[in-house]
C-alpha cells in the first residue's frame, strides 16, 4: 500500500486528487495540508511514502517544505505539482529534494503512473523537463573540470553507462531497450549507481551526471 500526502493551497484540487487516489486499492490518502508548513507537519505526523506538493503555496512555499522533508525524511519522496511545465518554483523543488514533477492537470493515469514510479524510487521527469531543468541550473553547477572520473570511480562500466543514459533523461524502459538489458537488471544497476553515489534517486543522478560531465 502506497501512502500518500496531498498539499496544496486550492481544496478543490485536494479534493480532486483524493477522489482519483482514494478509488485505488493500492493507495492510501493519508492527509492534506494546504501550505508548507502544514505539508511538513503531517509529513513528521503520517510518513507518508509519497508527498504532492505543489510549489506555489503561501507563507511557506514547497520548495522549503520539500527541503525539510529530503533532509528530515529520507524515505518521503515529494512529486511536485504546477501549472507549468516549464515552472521555475517547481525546478528549485526538485533542485531541494524532489524526486517528481508533475502538470496539476495531468490525467488520472499519469497521476498515478507518477506517484507508483516515485514510489519504486523512480524519477517521474519527463526528458523536456530535464533539459528545461538543466538549463536553468547548468550556469550554478559546481561541476569540475575533467570528466568525473573520479567521483565516478565507484562505478563499474555498465553502471557508469547506465548513469549517463539517467542523465539522458532515459527511463529505465528506454534504457533496457537501448542496452539490450531487462528492467528488472536496469532497476538493479540503478539502485547500485545510487548507493555508491550516495544520491536520493533518478532526478539527483541526473542532476548529478551533468555537474561532473558525464553527459
Amino acid at each position: 500500500m502506497t501512502r500518500v500526502a496531498i498539499a496544496d493551497d486550492q481544496s478543490l484540487v485536494r479534493m480532486g486528487f483524493r477522489m482519483v487516489l482514494e478509488a485505488q486499492p493500492d493507495i492510501e490518502v493519508v492527509g492534506e495540508a494546504s501550505d508548507g508548513a502544514s505539508a511538513l507537519e503531517l509529513a513528521r505526523r503520517t510518513r507518508p511514502d509519497v508527498v504532492l506538493m505543489d510549489v506555489r503555496m503561501p507563507g511557506v512555499d514547497g520548495i522549503a517544505a520539500t527541503a525539510d522533508i529530503a533532509v528530515e525524511l529520507p524515505e518521503t519522496r515529494v512529486l511536485v505539482l504546477t501549472t507549468f511545465d516549464l515552472d521555475e518554483y517547481a525546478f528549485g523543488a526538485l533542485r531541494a529534494g524532489a524526486s517528481g514533477f508533475l502538470l496539476k492537470d495531468a490525467r488520472p493515469e499519469e497521476l498515478l503512473a507518477a506517484i507508483r514510479a516515485v514510489a519504486g524510487g523512480d524519477a517521474a521527469v519527463s526528458p523536456r523537463v530535464t533539459r528545461r531543468m538543466i538549463e536553468l541550473f547548468g550556469a550554478q553547477l559546481p561541476g569540475d573540470s575533467g570528466d568525473g572520473t573520479d567521483a565516478a570511480a565507484a562505478l563499474t562500466p555498465r553502471e557508469r553507462e547506465i548513469l549517463v543514459a539517467i542523465g539522458r533523461g532515459l527511463s529505465n524502459t528506454e534504457i533496457a531497450a537501448e542496452l539490450f538489458l531487462t528492467e528488472s537488471t536496469v532497476k538493479t544497476h540503478v539502485g547500485r549507481v545510487l548507493a555508491k553515489l550516495a544520491l536520493r534517486d533518478q532526478v539527483h543522478a541526473v542532476i548529478f551526471a551533468y555537474e561532473h560531465g558525464l553527459v
